[in-house]
């Protein structure tokens, strides 16, 4: 079976940065742990980040959520160093869902799909539902264990939602 691995925004303005929580600083084991399995099966891996700009605040996402994150070239843009070794396929996303990553899988012929990462509740919900709709006969999972939202409720409804498009959640 050929599988692919969507390792979601794992980057330092998320993690323990400007939009840190526990919960994600709490996920970074088990997200080296489940990409290493990938890489030893041979599976294929793709990285995405979240990519502002120095001007953030005066977009959409920047006047509805007022905190400088993940600016391309800050530290807090970058991925956690752990990760590092595993990122030879990146996309830069400049809003919550990467096109690119959808198209991308729907050019692998995957039977499996599996997402990690974060924030569950914004941009692994995102691509969840991109990948759905643009390969609705591949399955889709997301690994609950591997993920944080901006709180623990909101990660917890985003993967009820997911469930209800047959998304499956481990």
């Amino acid at each position: 079976m050929k599988k692919l691995l969507a390792v979601i925004d794992m980057q330092k303005d998320f993690i323990d940065g400007a939009l840190g929580t526990p919960e994600a600083q709490a996920i970074v084991p088990g997200v080296l742990e489940k990409i290493r399995q990938y890489h030893k099966a041979g599976d294929d891996i793709v990285f995405t980040m979240d990519t502002h700009t120095p001007d953030y605040r005066n977009t959409q996402e920047g006047r509805k959520l007022p905190v400088p994150h993940c600016i391309k070239g800050s530290v807090g843009f970058e991925l956690s160093e752990e990760l590092l070794p595993y990122a030879s396929v990146v996309f830069e996303k400049p809003t919550f869902g990467s096109v690119t990553l959808a198209e991308y899988a729907a050019g692998g012929e995957y039977e499996q799909i599996e997402l990690i990462g974060l924030c569950t509740d914004i941009c692994v919900i995102s691509n969840a539902l991109l990948l759905k709709a643009y390969l609705p006969e591949s399955r889709i999972t997301v690994d609950s264990k591997c993920c944080a939202g901006v709180t623990p409720e909101s990660h917890q409804n985003a993967l009820e939602a997911m469930k209800m498009c047959q998304i499956e959640i481990r």
